[in-house]
């Protein structure tokens, strides 16, 4: 477990990369969304793990990209901050698939305590090529990892409908009363 691994996850849409770019921006490591980085390198190869075309194998590239994550982050000092990680990915493909898959989640692959969820956000909330799916399907996935968190002993800490300095300001205060 990694005290210093702090998820942000949520409702796709809901302004958790944008958080992430601006808590680099200030200093803190950073991991970007598995997912984008997988569609990239799926589109340059002419791959077909694309959440519209195998969502199975997308998920469990997902799962296997956080897990690399988490290993390349070990050896960095202070706060780093995954742009989703690991449970959403199990979540996910648990939820498709019907495999026990959180339930297999080892006490080695644990994050920070507090996981921070964005909320469904409409007034934001967009698609694009990367992002096919509607608001409808981010909100069920919203509900999804809300639920999974807490089950594997997470507390869920809700972000503010903010501008993305104040959601920082907000994640990082958070933190801090906690130790």
């Amino acid at each position: 477990m990694s005290k210093r691994f702090v998820v942000i996850s949520g409702c796709s849409g809901g302004g958790k990369s944008t958080l992430v770019a601006e808590l680099g921006a200030r200093g803190h490591g950073i991991v970007e969304e598995p997912g984008r980085r997988i569609v990239e390198e799926e589109r340059a190869t002419g791959g077909t793990a694309l959440p519209w075309v195998d969502m199975d194998a997308f998920l469990r590239r997902a799962i296997d990209m956080a897990l690399a994550d988490r290993t390349a982050a070990k050896d960095r000092s202070g706060w780093v901050f995954f742009d989703r990680g690991l449970i959403d990915a199990a979540a996910a493909l648990e939820a498709l698939t019907g495999e026990p898959v959180l339930a297999a989640l080892g006490s080695e692959h644990r994050y920070h305590s507090c996981v921070f969820l964005t909320p469904p956000w409409p007034e934001i909330y967009g698609t694009d090529a990367d992002r096919r799916h509607g608001l409808a399907e981010a909100e069920a996935e919203y509900r999804r990892l809300a639920q999974a968190f807490p089950r594997l002993g997470y507390e869920t800490i809700i972000l503010p409908k903010a501008p993305t300095p104040a959601r920082a300001d907000f994640v990082l205060s958070t933190l801090a009363e906690l130790g």
